[in-house]
């Protein structure tokens, strides 16, 4: 950790009490500031509360008043948290700089960072990479951090100058910085997501490039180059491009050509050794060579991660076989580009669980490979009968509608047959009735072994 005093006597509020911001805040008394940690949960659902205050935060909880940043000098904000709140505006017009907590870790790291960015595929790519540099090095760690769920100020923490950080990084986390510099950077691709939080795809768009806007020439921007905009996006980059392409041949980047990857024309592996299948894994795996051959790690090295990475759970998650049939996991798919990904990937006849929360949008983009890959469709939660009428018009003969997801696991074993898949790929948020995506998916993996008696393989 370096030591900055930059936010010595300075009065800062933390505004949301989350893993996050619990992070920041203790990291800001730390650095001599004045904390402040705000929160509209009661003070009994703060599960730090004690450990705060015992470290001279004081918290404000139930509700978050405009008032509060009335002697702040700067606002940490949760990435969650839309800039339409309240107490944001309120920020916003006095004003005060507003960063999230990935900004700070960004501050102190001793350690180079390698930012993920992207639509989907991020926490694949995080995770590949981080393995690759790890298994490359002598001495130190590649740690994981940010969007993947660990805060990324407890890793930078501990990262010391022999280490690094492979910060996955979400476009509201992205919002909130000013000064995070990766060395490298990737991008996986950029779809349309999280429409309800930045009104609209340019203001999107926009989020996911401030991953390179403070790169110079001395640094790396890997990217996806498989669609004409992300080319075009790539050039408002000052860093070196360095394309990856599960589709055409780029010489000076990671590509996919006859069921070879190769990195800079030269052989890595046949595309057929990697233990996760589907197209959406090989541009994963070639965004992560892409990291590990600039970062110098040697081919045998990179060649056993991908040889041994069985994936990240509720992303295309292998589950088990019973009476032959496969299941999936892939809860994380929480919009159409990821259950087109995930449907794309399968060399099987499919049965697909779909459905949650109504965002506002219909499926005719899911029609092309409901008719290539889907030969059942059980849908539920909100947006069941949208998902129903995509269905219809791609001629998918075996629709069910079912309530909830327990109803949903049954009624595809009942649909199936051997040699199918069975595959949760939701293309929709999972909050009109679960938590979180990982409540959906470990739900999914819970009536998955209950129906069939066996346990998950891991």
């Amino acid at each position: 950790m370096r030591e900055i005093n930059d936010y010595r006597d300075k009065n800062v509020l933390v505004f949301g009490a989350g893993m996050s911001g619990t992070n920041a805040a203790l990291l800001l008394v730390k650095l001599g500031a004045n904390v402040t940690l705000t929160d509209a949960k009661p003070v009994a659902e703060i599960a730090d509360y004690d450990r705060l205050l015992k470290a001279g935060v004081k918290v404000v909880a139930g509700s978050s008043p405009e008032s509060l940043v009335e002697k702040a000098d700067l606002m940490v904000k949760n990435p969650g948290i839309p800039y339409t709140v309240s107490l944001v505006q309120a920020a916003l017009r006095k004003p005060i700089p507003i960063i999230c907590e990935v900004e700070l870790a960004a501050e102190i790291s001793s350690a180079p960072i390698v930012g993920v960015t992207g639509s989907n595929g991020k926490t694949t790519t995080t995770t590949m990479i981080s393995e690759m540099l790890t298994a490359g090095m002598s001495d130190g760690t590649a740690y994981r951090a940010g969007n993947i769920g660990i805060p990324a100020t407890q890793v930078a923490e501990r990262a010391t100058n022999r280490d690094q950080i492979v910060m996955e990084l979400s476009s509201f986390m992205l919002l909130g910085i000013t000064k995070l510099h990766p060395h490298i950077a990737v991008i996986t691709n950029i779809y349309s997501n999280h429409l309800d939080y930045h009104k609209t795809r340019e203001n999107y768009v926009a989020a996911k490039m401030q991953i390179t806007k403070n790169q110079t020439e001395r640094d790396f921007l890997v990217m996806n180059f498989d669609q004409p905009e992300w080319r075009k996006l790539s050039q408002q980059s000052k860093a070196l491009v360095v394309p990856f392409s599960a589709q055409g041949n780029y010489e000076d980047g990671a590509y996919q050509s006859r069921g070879k990857l190769y990195f800079r024309d030269e052989f890595i592996m046949n595309t057929a050794d990697l233990k996760v299948s589907g197209e959406p894994n090989v541009e994963n795996a070639l965004a992560a060579i892409a990291v590990a051959k600039l970062s110098g790690v040697p081919n045998d090295k990179i060649i056993e991660v991908l040889r041994t990475f069985s994936g990240v759970r509720h992303r295309n998650q292998y589950v088990l076989t019973a009476a032959g049939r496969e299941f999936y996991n892939d809860s994380k798919a929480t919009d159409i580009e990821a259950t087109q990904m995930a449907l794309t990937g399968m060399q099987k006849p499919v049965i697909l669980i779909a459905g949650g929360l109504d965002r506002g949008y219909t499926f005719e983009k899911l029609e092309p490979e409901f008719r290539d890959h889907v030969r059942g469709l059980v849908v539920y939660g909100e947006t069941a009968e949208l998902l129903k009428q995509a269905g219809n018009a791609a001629g998918v003969s075996d629709i069910k509608v079912v309530n909830n997801l327990d109803e949903a696991v049954s009624a595809a074993y009942d649909l199936s047959q051997p040699g199918d898949v069975v595959l949760l790929s939701p293309a929709n948020a999972s909050w009109d009735q679960f938590a979180s995506y990982e409540e959906r998916g470990d739900r999914f993996i819970a009536d998955v072994e209950k129906l069939t008696g066996q346990r998950e393989e891991k």
